[in-house]
């Protein structure tokens, strides 16, 4: 596992909630990354306790996410050390109810 590989799975490990996203949580760098915190909110997180990685400020963290996760875009969700996914999932997860009882920790 090359260092880049190791760092993103420490921080996956070691944050119940984690997002790696364009921006952070007070300011979303794009639509999707905007849209997937709005989701979490309305399940009831609170961003102080959210972890965030802004993917444009760690090129090697953008690349190295798509490759940890073997998906191609950015944001996306860990729970618990689990791939959730990006915001289209969320979203779909958010309207069926599932997201919130996987949020709830």
């Amino acid at each position: 596992m090359s260092d880049v590989q190791q760092q993103i799975d420490t921080l996956v490990k070691t944050n119940d909630i984690i997002l790696f996203m364009k921006g952070n949580a007070s300011f979303p760098m794009c639509g999707f990354s905007g849209r997937a915190i709005q989701l979490i909110k309305a399940c009831g997180v609170d961003t102080q306790a959210l972890k965030t990685i802004n993917v444009l400020d760690e090129p090697d963290i953008r690349q190295g996410i798509k490759e940890y996760s073997n998906w191609p875009t950015v944001p996306q969700l860990y729970v618990k050390g689990e791939f959730i996914g990006g915001s289209d999932i969320m979203t779909e997860m958010y309207e069926s109810g599932e997201l919130q009882k996987v949020l709830t920790i």
